[in-house]
């Protein structure tokens, strides 16, 4: 597969032919969006809930919301390599509208607030998971709108805006753009439904080395043990001001140690002795999550699931992609072109990602993921 990375400073490059579908992107349902944590929750879950036949299957069925990317990037995609690996786009965003509001007003469109790729390995037994800035400044492609115009894309483009002019489906295309990976799925969750899912889970357990204060993200924690609720779990995967220097890269890393944390809690929280409990998690996850129209019904998310759930916290490896912060506005990274390519190949070519491809990187700096961790 020729690479297609595209950076700050770069000019789009010639998109990759492949087999796809065309047609007009389905519009996504109304509803608020926002955390990338429990999509990948949200499809463990369905396993775990012993998802049934009749009424229960069609209630759950009702409740996955589908958006058909196949249709809306048709043939302007990468190469399909079937290698037994898997590529995951996992989004969230900054929506507030709705339930949402308040957590602040809208600042026009919805962007994506979180995003990750997920490379699942040849057997399903572990996993890769790169978290992308949301202010990396990149090269984006155009895109068409849900309105039906074209967005014609541009130069030093903060990444998080690609979700905000074509949603799910311009999203995907820019990360394939910048990868030159196809993404076998995409999942995304909004915060209601994170809350949700978290307070039926019974809390998800942390420890914190230092006492985390955030009003922006109405987040309260005293250094030491915590069982957090919906509300503090949501509060703590958004904080920017109460750990570190205030910047995003410091959140991804708040993130990745309370994805750690989630996937220990349901792999421990023991759904098969209890129906009750088990339908109503199957019913929060498949309510939270937005997918790609492959995974819209429970059969293909079940099976899909089903593939994933051997891979624990430990078996998880999860970097930011390589930037630097742009020296005309330090609030902005920059890709790091060389390391990003060192990141997109190992994917590519379903092997680990080398430590050199890091070492040089802002995104992994810092103290943030170090101040929590699971019991």
């Amino acid at each position: 597969m020729t690479d297609e990375s595209m950076s700050a400073g770069t000019a789009e490059g010639k998109p990759q032919r492949s087999r796809g579908g065309g047609g007009r992107r389905r519009k996504p349902r109304k509803r608020s969006k926002a955390l990338v944590v429990t999509a990948w929750t949200a499809t463990s879950v369905v396993v775990l809930g012993g998802v049934g036949a009749g009424f229960l299957y069609f209630k759950l069925n009702g409740n996955i919301n589908g958006v058909d990317i196949n249709a809306a990037l048709g043939d302007d995609r990468p190469l399909d390599v079937d290698n037994g690996s898997q590529d995951i786009l996992v989004l969230g965003s900054d929506s507030r509208s709705g339930d949402n509001a308040k957590y602040g007003k809208d600042e026009g469109a919805a962007r994506s607030d979180t995003a990750m790729i997920v490379h699942v390995y040849k057997g399903h037994k572990t996993a890769s998971v790169v978290s992308i800035p949301r202010d990396t400044l990149i090269s984006r492609p155009s895109c068409k709108t849900d309105d039906d115009r074209t967005d014609p894309g541009g130069q030093r483009q903060m990444f998080n805006t690609a979700y905000e002019v074509g949603g799910p489906a311009c999203a995907v295309k820019t990360v394939e753009k910048m990868s030159g990976i196809r993404m076998d799925h995409y999942l995304e969750v909004d915060f209601t439904g994170f809350k949700k899912l978290i307070n039926t889970l019974g809390g998800v357990d942390i420890t914190t080395k230092k006492a985390i204060h955030d009003k922006d993200s109405h987040l309260d924690l005293e250094a030491g043990k915590h069982s957090l609720t919906g509300e503090q779990a949501l509060g703590l995967v958004r904080t920017r001001h109460g750990v570190g220097d205030g910047s995003d890269l410091g959140r991804i890393q708040l993130q990745q140690a309370f994805i750690k944390a989630l996937l220990d809690k349901v792999k421990d929280v023991g759904v098969f002795s209890n129906w009750k409990k088990s339908y109503d998690l199957a019913n929060d996850a498949t309510s939270a999550i937005t997918t790609d129209s492959d995974l819209n019904d429970v059969k293909s998310l079940a099976s899909f699931a089903s593939g994933l759930k051997g891979i624990g916290a430990g078996d998880m490896k999860m970097v930011t992609l390589p930037v630097q912060y742009d020296p005309n506005d330090l609030n902005r990274v920059l890709p790091l072109e060389k390391a990003d390519q060192e990141v997109w190949d190992a994917l590519r070519a379903d092997k680990r990602i080398p430590k050199s491809a890091t070492e040089q990187s802002a995104g992994d700096k810092g103290d943030a993921g170090d101040v929590v961790s699971s019991h």
